[in-house]
């Protein structure tokens, strides 16, 4: 098992930035990937950024040149660096982990970009 616990998220203007940390606990070895996702209200969730234990990183068009995933060596931690946030960034943001091809989940930390 995997426990996921994020932080980081708040309220922020336009433009502003923030940075979310997620902490991966318990069977962490063989955790093949992590990344963000991130649901607004009504809409389906959707992959923000994921990055593998080889450094690979994928963003979902929307955030390319704003955010940036990082994580720690031991893949225990993962980071997304958020920045000129916009009102169309506001969301629940989820932790996902991967491994042996089963997803874990974070509770999920809320992010709101006013204008």
């Amino acid at each position: 098992q995997v426990q996921l616990v994020e932080s980081g998220g708040g309220l922020v203007q336009a433009g502003g930035s923030l940075r979310l940390s997620c902490v991966a606990r318990g069977s962490i070895f063989s955790i093949s990937a992590m990344g963000w996702y991130r649901q607004a209200p009504g809409k389906q969730r959707e992959l923000v950024a994921s990055i593998t234990r080889e450094g690979s990183t994928n963003y979902v068009d929307s955030v390319k040149g704003r955010f940036s995933i990082s994580r720690s060596n031991t893949m225990n931690t993962v980071y997304l660096q958020m920045n000129s946030l916009n009102p169309e960034d506001t969301a629940v943001y989820y932790c996902n982990a991967v491994r042996y091809s089963m997803n874990y989940w974070g509770q999920g930390t809320q992010v709101t970009v006013s204008s």
